[in-house]
C-alpha cells in the first residue's frame, strides 16, 4: 500500500496549498503528496505554475488531491452558478491532471450540504448530477472521482461508506467512487466491514489519530495501540484495498510527528 499525505491540514500560508510542508512530506519517507484541489485551482496561473516547479523540485508525487470545492461555491440549492462551477471543474482537472494526480476527493461540506428548507430528494438529484458531469470531464484525463463522506458535523448528506456507495451507484460511473476515512467512520460509529462489504468501491482511503474529545482530533498516529486501529486495516485488507492510504491530520510538530506516524502507518498496513 502508498502511503502519503495530505499538505493542506497543516498550511501556514494564504494560498492553503501546504506547499511550505511539500519538502517535509518527501523527507519524512511518504512515497505521494495529496494537494487540495479546490485551493489549487484558486490559484492564479502564474502561482499554479509555480506550484507546479515547487512540486518538482520537492521530487514527490501528486498522487491524489482532496478538498475539492471551496465553500463559497454552492454546488446544492437554489443559488447554484452552473457557469462556475462548470468552470471550476474544468480548470481544477486539467490542474489535477497537469500535476499527475489520478484521484480527485470530494468532501466539500459546506458546498454540498443541502440547505435548510431545500427539498432533500432535489438536493440530491444535484449532486448526481455533479459527479456525472465531473465523471466526463475526469475521463478525459484518466483521473477517478471519489466521493468522502463525511462527519455530520461538516455535512448534513453522505456521512457513511454506505451513503457515499448509495450515491455513487446512482451515479453508476466506472470512474466515480467512494474513499473510506477512519476519523469519519469512527465519529459516525461505522462498522468497517461495510469496507469488505462495497469493496468494488472502495478507491481511495485517509487515516488520522480520532482523538475525540481532546485538543488532538484528529491528529498524527504515533503509536499503533493509542486508538484500536486493527479492525479497519484488517477490514482493508479482507477487502483487497492495496492502493493509497493518505494520512490527513494536524500536528504542531511535522519534523516530529510525521515520520513516526509513517511508521504507524506502514505497520498496521502491512
Amino acid at each position: 500500500m502508498r502511503i502519503g499525505c495530505c499538505s493542506n491540514m497543516n498550511a501556514m500560508l494564504p494560498d492553503g496549498t501546504g506547499r511550505e510542508v511539500m519538502e517535509k512530506i518527501k523527507n519524512a519517507g511518504f512515497d505521494y503528496l495529496e494537494l487540495p484541489f479546490g485551493a489549487t485551482n484558486a490559484l492564479s496561473d502564474a502561482e499554479f505554475h509555480s506550484l507546479v516547479s515547487q512540486v518538482e523540485k520537492a521530487d514527490i508525487p501528486v498522487e491524489s488531491m482532496n478538498s475539492a470545492f471551496p465553500g463559497s461555491l454552492k454546488l446544492v440549492g437554489e443559488d447554484v452558478d452552473e457557469y462556475a462551477v462548470e468552470k471550476f471543474i474544468k480548470q481544477g482537472l486539467m490542474r489535477a491532471n497537469e500535476l499527475g494526480a489520478r484521484i480527485v476527493g470530494v468532501g466539500s461540506g459546506p458546498s454540498r450540504s443541502i440547505p435548510s428548507g431545500f427539498p432533500f430528494d432535489k438536493g440530491y438529484d444535484q449532486l448526481v448530477t455533479l459527479f456525472k458531469r465531473m465523471s466526463d470531464e475526469a475521463e478525459k484525463y484518466g483521473i477517478m472521482v471519489v466521493i468522502e463522506p463525511l462527519r455530520k458535523a461538516e455535512s448534513n448528506v453522505i456521512n457513511t461508506f454506505k451513503e457515499g456507495v448509495e450515491l455513487a451507484k446512482r451515479v453508476d460511473r466506472s470512474n466515480v467512487k467512494v474513499l473510506a476515512d477512519f476519523y469519519h467512520m469512527v465519529v459516525e460509529n461505522e462498522n468497517p466491514e461495510v469496507l469488505v462489504e462495497y469493496s468494488s468501491y472502495l478507491q481511495h482511503a485517509h487515516f488520522a489519530n480520532p482523538a475525540l474529545g481532546t485538543e488532538k482530533e484528529r491528529s498524527f498516529p504515533q503509536c499503533a495501540d493509542e486508538w484500536d486501529y486493527e479492525p479497519f486495516f484488517a477490514c482493508l485488507k479482507n477487502a483487497g484495498y492495496s492502493e493509497r492510504l493518505s494520512l490527513e491530520a494536524y500536528t504542531t510538530d511535522f519534523d516530529h510527528d510525521a515520520p513516526r506516524s509513517l511508521e504507524v502507518m506502514r505497520y498496521l498496513s502491512n
